[in-house]
């Protein structure tokens, strides 16, 4: 697919975090395309996310429910759709241990209608995004594409189901389904009951920020952008039927990450509050991402620069994230 072919992509959650994210960033790299952005708007799909881009005559927004079949075939065929970018998703696990049932919703039936619309229509190219979440722990080295899923959290089973289904679809129907995994991303637009601008935001307002366990738990970061560049990478040179590992070569503790933006933000350590650890924590997630760098990918910004920057970001930013915070 060349870069500059006109293309009419669907985007689904494209109101959250790393969602907006990828529409701004693909709006710029390929000034072509027309992108539709079917959303929710649930707590986390915030329409200020894309305030930048609503006038683009390239982009339109689109009221609605993944799991409303009629709605998503209406969408596909009305408007010529050629690419599903589906990010749509419930991915706080949190919520999911209080309540699994909207998950199990959006993340399976979601993307169980999304596929069969995508079959009806013929369309060319369905990028799933997924989560390394769906691995499981792993204590040494990094999971690759072939190993099991083993997921811990209810989240992280709808993901894995989500994921078995799409596959499926490709196995048995033939559809262009392409699988992305990727680690924690952080960057701007987070929506603020995440862990790193959660934690910026908390600081910001002159409260601690809360530690689970010991703060041992190890995760692999990633800004946002990269992932976004790594899904266009797949996208242009990606094999139907491949699954993707993302990874941001980039592993700390949590209570690393914390002391950093502690640091950040001329804070000490009497800011940080230690929690009742977390039902089910896994304590390592990693990624070999060798695959995704064979098509040409690699990262671009390094943590310390990209962390200072989304500090930066929330800093600058507090009519995004406090009315999050605070709703009336």
């Amino acid at each position: 697919m060349d870069k500059e072919d006109t293309m009419n992509i669907l985007v689904t959650g494209g109101c959250g975090f790393i969602g907006s994210n990828f529409i701004r960033y693909f709006l710029r790299e390929h000034p072509s395309t027309k992108i539709f952005n079917l959303d929710k708007l649930t707590y986390a799909g915030n329409p200020a996310n894309l305030r930048d881009v609503e006038s683009d005559a390239r982009y339109k927004f689109v009221y609605g429910d993944i799991c409303d079949a009629m709605l998503v075939k209406d969408l596909l065929k009305k408007e010529h759709i050629q690419t599903i970018v589906h990010f749509a998703a419930e991915s706080h696990v949190d919520r999911s241990i209080t309540d699994a049932s909207y998950f199990i919703r959006t993340n399976v039936l979601g993307t169980f209608t999304l596929l069969d619309a995508a079959l009806s229509e013929s369309v060319d190219r369905f990028i799933h995004i997924s989560t390394d979440e769906v691995y499981g722990s792993i204590n040494k080295g990094s999971f690759g594409e072939s190993d099991p899923l083993n997921p811990s959290s209810p989240y992280s089973a709808s993901k894995a189901s989500s994921d078995l289904i799409a596959r499926s679809y490709f196995i048995t129907h033939g559809l262009p389904v392409i699988i992305t995994r990727c680690t924690n991303n952080y960057g701007p637009y987070q929506y603020p009951e995440k862990f790193i601008p959660l934690f910026i935001t908390n600081l910001l307002e002159g409260k601690k920020v809360p530690v689970y366990g010991s703060g041992t738990n190890v995760r692999d970061w990633i800004h946002v952008l990269d992932h976004c560049r790594a899904i266009d990478c797949v996208l242009q040179s990606g094999n139907s039927g491949e699954i993707y590992n993302i990874g941001g070569d980039n592993e700390r503790s949590n209570l690393e990450i914390t002391h950093k933006i502690l640091n950040s933000l001329d804070k000490d350590d009497s800011w940080i509050e230690y929690v009742k650890d977390r039902p089910g924590h896994d304590f390592r997630y990693s990624l070999d991402s060798s695959k995704l760098k064979s098509l040409g990918w690699n990262l671009e910004s390094s943590f310390e620069e990209g962390l200072c920057e989304t500090i930066e970001w929330y800093k600058s930013n507090t009519w995004w994230w406090h009315p999050l915070k605070h709703p009336q």
